[in-house]
């Protein structure tokens, strides 16, 4: 619970991107806790086989999308599979993101070119197919940024670049659907021990004294915690949300 109001989803239908692992497959967790059937969308087959037993477990339902998100027909098929499966939508969270930490001079365009197409690409155009069936359903859109959209973070300008695009995507629908029946909101996270996060780990020669930079002081995030902030701005409970960015980044972005 957040707030004054239970977080319940009971009867509802949402699809989460990212679901084989990390914030993803915790965020699909929490929603089917919360009562909601969920499609399971992600590249990792073998992870979403595992969120699915999970939920299966909670005696909720699922659908799996094994699907790459840098093919174009993706997000259209998912929308119209998940629609087709459970009849209606009413949550839409895009989480999946490619995190791929480079000096600038030795990033390849294709690497470039794949960041933005996963984490901007791919949510509008997810979001694009969705909103017909989320006007209908009165439902939201739940992007998950990242604090590197709000701070320069050395090594990550694709990411970076990418999530203060979604960031401005999200406040830009917030705006032109401000009269219409639909919530869109996003949460940035700071770093979290996700298997996302590992790629730094693979950046070399960096310069320490900028990496220690991207570390918060008083550590890092608890995937629950963000999990469970998405869960609630997908929520009838979260109706007062609409344009809002959360931060919960245990203060790196506080200066």
């Amino acid at each position: 619970m957040i707030g004054e109001k239970p977080t319940d989803m009971t009867s509802k239908v949402a699809i989460v991107t990212g679901a084989a692992s990390g914030l993803g497959r915790a965020t699909a967790i929490k929603l089917a806790q919360a009562g909601a059937s969920v499609t399971l969308v992600d590249i990792d087959a073998d992870g979403l086989q595992s969120t699915a037993k999970v939920i299966a477990e909670l005696d909720c339902k699922t659908l799996v999308k094994p699907v790459d998100l840098a093919d174009p027909t993706a997000p259209a098929n998912i929308i119209k599979d998940s629609v087709d499966t459970f009849g209606r939508l009413d949550a839409l969270c895009n989480i999946a993101a490619v995190f791929i930490p480079s000096h600038t001079t030795e990033m390849p365009a294709q690497q470039w070119e794949k960041t933005l197409t996963v984490n901007l690409t791919a949510p509008f155009l997810l979001i694009q197919a969705a909103i017909p069936h989320l006007l209908t359903s009165r439902g939201a859109v739940v992007n998950v940024t990242s604090c590197a959209a709000h701070v320069g973070q050395a090594y990550l300008a694709a990411y970076s670049a990418s999530k203060a695009a979604l960031t401005q995507l999200t406040k830009s629908l917030a705006m032109e659907y401000m009269h219409q029946p639909i919530r869109f909101n996003a949460v940035a996270p700071g770093g979290m021990m996700t298997p996302l996060a590992m790629g730094l780990r693979d950046l070399k020669n960096p310069d320490s004294t900028l990496l220690s930079r991207l570390a918060p002081l008083r550590g890092l995030v608890e995937i629950d915690d963000v999990a469970t902030m998405v869960t609630y701005l997908l929520s009838d409970a979260a109706r007062g949300y609409h344009g809002a960015v959360i931060n919960i980044d245990n203060g790196i972005t506080a200066g």
